[in-house]
């Protein structure tokens, strides 16, 4: 029963929408802007960089909580297989940002809430994937194709590390779901239609608000 309120608790902050709750605070929402996403690159495509500092920050954070406390409760309550119920609770919230219930099971591509897991997990992998990222998004300026191959590095560094069987293969699914999420991002870029970043959608007059307040 703990574990389970543990694996719902987790699943219920992943599912927080931080996206859709900054935009609504502007008079936006961002689902109706830009490719649609709820996530950091298309809110600061639609409302601006301080408005997506707060949207990265919280995904971030809604991933590395659940996993910071729920190594802690695990060792406590003595969990059998606790490295499992781990790997469990960090695709909680990971499901939770993209199929998210506050939003009818749809949401995100969870690239910023599986960073915050993948710090709390192994901060090392997590340092990698960063940097593979920002170097791909310096070189493309594009923040999907960034997202989709550091991804993608991830599984790759970890079993090159020598990590356990059972945590490579969870970090290649959750690379898969993640490269599979940004499917739409992959036809705008065979069209030549995906946004770089930088490039703003414009909201409409009475919803530009891209303060820090």
């Amino acid at each position: 029963m703990k574990i389970a309120l543990l694996l719902a608790g987790a699943y219920l902050l992943g599912s927080i929408p931080f996206g859709v709750i900054v935009g609504r605070r502007r008079g936006v929402d961002v689902r109706k802007h830009g490719s649609g996403n709820i996530g950091f690159s298309n809110v600061l495509r639609v409302l601006g960089p301080c408005p997506a500092a707060l949207v990265l920050v919280g995904d971030v954070l809604k991933g590395l909580i659940p996993v910071v406390v729920g190594r802690r409760l695990l060792l406590m309550w003595a969990a059998p297989n606790p490295d499992s119920w781990l790997l469990a609770t960090g695709l909680a919230p990971i499901l939770g940002h993209a199929f998210s219930v506050f939003l009818g099971f749809r949401g995100g591509r969870a690239v910023a809430t599986t960073l915050g897991v993948l710090f709390g997990m192994v901060w090392q992998a997590a340092l990698v994937g960063l940097g593979v990222g920002l170097v791909v998004l310096g070189v493309t300026r594009y923040i999907s194709v960034a997202s989709i191959i550091a991804s993608a590095s991830v599984p790759i560094y970890l079993a090159l590390a020598g990590v356990r069987m059972e945590w490579a293969a969870f970090w290649t699914a959750v690379a898969a779901l993640i490269i599979a999420r940004h499917i739409p991002n992959l036809g705008r870029l065979l069209e030549g239609t995906e946004s770089k970043i930088g490039q703003r959608v414009k909201a409409q007059p009475e919803e530009q608000e891209a303060s820090c307040d």
